[in-house]
């Protein structure tokens, strides 16, 4: 066996100091070949050392490009955060037409990290016709197709995989979520026999959330609460949250900008008109406002861009690992505004894959950061997305986000969301106080209502012309990969205004609290 292979299959096996001592000795006899530097920067990658492992594959790179070192470079790349290297990798990777079928699904996984999703269907694509059988890149390509609007592809893809892994829960849950369900037509039954032989707490969960998305759609309110409400308590257990987490970073936002506004560095900022940002509680429209804009003529969906936190935490220089915390906010009251603004603007341009002179920035979190967006960028548009507190809370009590997110750790627990939402909407009564007139809190029950005038005032506040396709947002074909795919691909409607009420004896702890803080719930 030659030290490459020797190397490779202890990867395979997780016998990282064995791969390593293969990789070394590999260096030291082939110090011009690239493949020593490569296997060794896995072995560091595998045993979590990623900042240690891009330098080794860059070394191998540079002794002659390989579809495979390019492609793994990018996913590390990734990360790190360094998404602009990450997408020259990538890009480089797919013009040397691979053939190997993990390369092939790694440089599609950069692509849709990116939000490139129809750039990637061509690599997913490619990885699944090379290995059919592989439940992980089919499973890939079927997000892809359904992001991407190709609703059938997606369709036979979670079934393909269902009938060779039938407790595949992920597949179960994208395919609740891929449309509407019927009484006719669901998967109810096979999600009922599904639940009662899963084993792993994860798996239980969403196939619940599954269970619930389609119970409600065909009219068993109580039945779909029940599960809701099972794999939410389950949940919050498994990742300890506790709300005083969200409270104290609520708290510190309001000390920098309002007990402590005098102390923030003055700046005029960097002047751009480039970004347009869509903030607000997920699930309030967000997406059908992005929609809407990147319709028209003059600008191009971006996606929901980590641009805005990176940049704060980048420059604020804190030691935690995660993106916002008390102390990042506290120390992000020292930052220059020009400078937040600039590296903003730098790392959004990695996500920009059109030439259309405008862009949206759809971070429904963002509403965290419009402080530092209206001093940092204090020409670019901000539109917040406001809905009625109850249909707010109920959607997010509902909609399963990214399990590992920080971001939506209080959407587990019905009080917890309640108490989130009153703590978003003192937030945004401060940034009026602070910036009047600086955000536009648009009302979704309004923009059903009136669809033309509340769109007319949207393009204003924007300082766009008016373009009568902003009227036909469901024929734009952008890919969406957010929980609202399938309701932005058709024509606006009322259907989501009030869905609260149909669970209004389960939700009535959260309204009555509600009314306590003074908050409007009739």
């Amino acid at each position: 066996m030659t030290l490459e292979a020797e190397a490779r299959s202890a990867l395979k096996r997780g016998d990282l100091p064995a791969a390593a001592a293969a990789a070394k000795t590999l260096v030291s006899r082939e110090p011009q070949q690239s493949a020593g530097f490569f296997l060794l920067g896995m072995a560091a990658a595998e045993a979590g050392h990623v900042a240690k492992a891009i330098p080794l594959i860059e070394m191998a790179v540079e002794r002659g490009p390989d579809a495979e070192h390019l492609a793994q470079l990018a996913r590390l790349l990734i990360l790190m955060r360094r998404d602009g290297e990450a997408v020259h990798a990538a890009r480089a990777a797919m013009e040397l037409a691979p053939a190997d079928a993990l390369t092939l699904d790694t440089i599609g996984c950069v692509l849709a990290r990116l939000g490139d999703h129809e750039a990637s269907i061509v690599p997913f694509s490619a990885a699944v016709a090379t290995k059919p059988d592989n439940i992980e890149f089919r499973y890939n390509l079927a997000a892809a197709s359904g992001f991407t609007g190709r609703v059938d592809d997606a369709r036979s893809h979670y079934e393909f995989i269902l009938a060779k892994e039938p407790g595949h829960a992920r597949a179960h849950y994208a395919l609740a979520i891929l449309g509407r369900q019927t009484k006719q037509s669901n998967h109810v039954p096979r999600l009922r026999t599904v639940l009662a032989s899963a084993t792993r707490p994860e798996d239980a969960l969403r196939i619940r959330y599954a269970l619930a998305k389609e119970l409600e759609d065909v009219g068993s309110a109580r039945d779909a609460f029940d599960h809701l409400s099972e794999a939410n308590a389950a949940h919050k257990l498994a990742i300890r949250y506790d709300f005083a987490q969200d409270a104290a970073i609520f708290d510190a936002i309001e000390t920098v900008f309002d007990g402590d506004a005098v102390k923030l560095t003055s700046s005029a900022g960097t002047s751009s008109r480039l970004p347009i940002f869509v903030v607000g509680m997920p699930r309030t429209g967000t997406t059908l406002v992005d929609r809407i804009l990147s319709s028209h003529r003059d600008v191009h969906a971006a996606g929901e861009l980590q641009a805005m936190p990176l940049a704060v935490k980048q420059l604020a220089g804190t030691p935690s690992r995660v993106v916002i915390d008390p102390a990042t906010v506290a120390a992000s009251g020292n930052l220059d505004p020009a400078q937040i603004g600039e590296l903003y603007l730098q790392r959004a341009s990695h996500h920009r894959s059109s030439d259309k002179p405008r862009f949206t920035d759809k971070l429904p979190a963002n509403f965290l950061y419009v402080g530092h967006i209206a001093r940092a960028l204090p020409d670019a548009p901000i539109i917040c997305l406001r809905r009625h507190p109850m249909d707010t809370i109920w959607s997010n009590y509902k909609n399963l986000f990214a399990s590992q997110s920080a971001y939506y750790a209080y959407s587990y627990d019905l009080m917890d969301t309640a108490r989130y939402y009153a703590r978003f909407d003192r937030l945004m009564a401060l940034w009026e106080k602070l910036w009047p007139g600086r955000v536009l809190q648009l009302s979704y029950e309004a923009l059903v209502a009136d669809q033309k005038g509340q769109t007319q005032r949207l393009l204003e506040h924007c300082g766009l012309d008016w373009d009568e396709a902003c009227l036909s947002f469901h024929e734009n074909s952008a890919a969406v990969a957010t929980p609202s795919a399938a309701q932005v691909r058709r024509p606006i409607n009322a259907s989501a205004v009030g869905k609260w009420r149909s669970h209004a004896d389960a939700l009535e702890p959260a309204r009555a609290w509600l009314m306590t803080q003074g908050i409007d719930v009739r």
